[in-house]
């Protein structure tokens, strides 16, 4: 099955519950990788907006994608680096509002990418 097929429902809209089963799908390795220094992430993060992007989603629909993995980042991973803490902590005491505008500037720091 295709990652369209599993976290795009066939509106086209991302499908927040699948969005979780993804995460969750992520081997410990491949999270260790990936959260190992900024730019990896950063760069996984790229890969990830390309690919949405090609398949359709607009900005706001990948600002909640970006939402809700940082929810999940600062809910279940700790910060490998000093970058990854800043975020935590901006996530932790911002407010939902606050939270989406920050998910709106990941999307467009890892499009620059």
């Amino acid at each position: 099955m295709s990652e369209h097929n599993h976290v795009v429902k066939k509106d086209g809209e991302l499908d927040m519950n699948k969005v979780d089963n993804a995460i969750n799908k992520i081997d410990q390795g491949e999270k260790d990788r990936i959260l190992s220094d900024f730019d990896s992430f950063k760069t996984y993060l790229h890969k990830r907006i390309k690919l949405a992007e090609s398949i359709g989603l607009g900005e706001e629909q990948l600002a909640k994608g970006a939402e809700k993995i940082a929810s999940y980042l600062a809910e279940n991973e700790e910060p490998r680096n000093s970058e990854e803490k800043l975020l935590q902590e901006l996530w932790k005491v911002g407010t939902q509002e606050e939270q989406h505008k920050l998910a709106h500037l990941l999307v467009k720091l890892a499009q620059s990418e």
